[in-house]
């Protein structure tokens, strides 16, 4: 046998007997964990892989549920992505083996060639019950920050044991929760991911859970302030006739609603309430939904508000009755009284004591990026103006406060870029381009350096695209070019605001 194919042959039997067969990693010994169980999965909807579920016990009182997915070795792409949760988690983002919108979930990563990875943030639960959180000031630590970073660290061993190399790159994809764990880890753990996709994130997590009692008291605040849906539709129309071409394009959507200074008292009631108007209650209510929570006391902003253009969700999520996510929190881990009612918080003093319990804990908002920066570390991350849930001036705000921390613009604009996404609802969803391919535009920037100056984004109505218009990063937006359709990207461009 020739030198060169003999020292070929070698370096394959080398690497063959490096790997571990999927079942065999169930002796797997790691640290603070247990392998439960490794078993080869035929193809079906999903590529065969193998599946590994493991429980974690970073603390006396953790019980992290995780499960890695690791395609065939002549089917890995040789990268990691790790997938978030949503609200109070509680469940492994398994997702579906059919295309999904902004896709991040376990399925979406395994079809795209990546071994990938989920957990449950050590509880059970719907994604609305923060009630595992009382009495257990581990399983809140977990749930924070504890859990994602330790099942990446798992699930990296776990990868290099299977194929005999570790991944040559690591992905976090995440939204809402997701989005808040993707800043946690840049923050906290800054060697866990090359680059991290942060959706949405619920960032300022004790401030957003106070927005929603915020909101909830104002509808409630002098029956009927309720604000039904037919009441913001009303709003929501008004909004769009008063702001719509302010961006220089007649379409429904706002390209930067904080253009938009329109007064809800426009559409009040002149008489008696009727279908085409709001009462003054529901005025009033409007109006404290747009500012977002403000200490009395102090006058500051606890929270900032709702922009002109979210008004359709509001119902869901800015009703008479609090924000499951936001209720249970204060219910549990806050006062541990099941029977604690939102109607009777008193803000400035409930601030306080949030802040001392959990806000550093809690909170991704720490602007200093640079180790994270410093190893090559790649932050692409996208908020929807009409997110009904988390207001996306609190996305704008951290980033402004990156900058502020770290100086140079250029300089962090190498390492993160921000793309608010017009009519987007909250992680997809709304009457704008909404569904986009992030992880392919975080790959060339990480991969080849070619930085994401566009995101073009699609708005699907059926099964047809019937908008297309880009993505920029803060602080350009997409200008009209003045010719052809507007209901196509390749007529705008993006640029600096005037």
């Amino acid at each position: 046998m020739p030198r060169l194919l003999t020292i070929t042959f070698l370096f394959a039997v080398l690497i063959a007997n490096a790997q571990t067969p999927c079942q065999s990693l169930k002796t797997l010994a790691l640290p603070a964990a247990e392998i439960k169980s490794a078993e080869e999965i035929a193809a079906a909807m999903l590529p065969e892989h193998c599946k590994v579920a493991a429980v974690l016990t970073p603390s006396p009182d953790s019980h992290i549920e995780m499960e890695v997915w690791l395609p065939r070795p002549e089917s890995w792409n040789g990268k990691y992505q790790a997938v978030g949760n949503g609200g109070w988690a509680g469940t492994i983002t398994y997702g579906s083996a059919t295309p999904q919108p902004n896709a991040r979930s376990m399925s979406s990563a395994l079809m795209e060639g990546y071994a990938t990875s989920s957990n449950d943030t050590g509880h059970k639960g719907n994604g609305g019950d923060a009630s595992f959180a009382a009495g257990h000031p581990e399983k809140l630590v977990d749930f924070a920050h504890r859990a994602v970073h330790e099942m990446t660290v798992q699930s990296k061993k776990i990868i290099a044991a299977y194929y005999g190399r570790a991944a040559r790159l690591s992905y976090w994809n995440g939204c809402s929760t997701g989005g808040r764990q993707g800043l946690m880890a840049a923050q906290r753990y800054p060697e866990d991911f090359d680059g991290i996709i942060a959706g949405a994130p619920a960032a300022n997590w004790t401030a957003l859970m106070t927005s929603f009692i915020w909101a909830a008291q104002a509808a409630y605040q002098g029956q009927p302030g309720n604000l039904p849906k037919e009441k913001l539709t009303i709003l929501h129309d008004a909004v769009i006739k008063s702001c719509d071409q302010l961006d220089g394009v007649k379409d429904g959507l706002l390209e930067d609603p904080r253009r938009c200074k329109f007064d809800p008292k426009t559409v009040e009631c002149r008489g008696a309430d009727d279908s085409a108007c709001l009462t003054a209650p529901q005025v009033e209510a409007a109006r404290k939904i747009y500012s977002g929570p403000i200490n009395s006391r102090t006058k500051e902003t606890i929270y900032p508000g709702m922009p002109p253009g979210s008004e359709l969700g509001w119902d869901s999520v800015r009703g008479l009755q609090p924000f499951g996510i936001g209720e249970s929190y204060f219910k549990f881990p806050v006062f541990n009284d099941p029977k604690w009612d939102y109607r009777n918080m008193d803000f400035d003093n409930t601030i306080a004591k949030i802040s001392q319990m959990h806000a550093t804990l809690m909170n991704a908002m720490d602007p200093d990026l640079s180790k994270f920066f410093a190893r090559g570390g790649k932050l692409l991350q996208y908020h929807g103006w009409d997110d009904q849930q988390i207001s996306a001036l609190n996305s704008l705000n951290y980033y402004v406060s990156v900058l502020d921390k770290m100086g140079n613009a250029d300089k962090v604009a190498q390492s993160y870029r921000l793309f608010l996404a017009p009519g987007m609802m909250h992680c997809f969803n709304g009457a704008g381009p909404n569904q986009f391919n992030s992880m392919a535009a975080l790959e060339l920037w990480r991969e080849k350096g070619i930085p994401p100056d566009k995101i073009v984004a699609s708005h699907v109505t059926g099964v047809a695209v019937d908008i297309t218009r880009p993505l920029c990063p803060y602080p350009q937006v997409a200008v009209y070019n003045g010719s052809g359709t507007t209901r196509d990207s390749i007529n705008f461009t993006c640029k600096a605001p005037k």
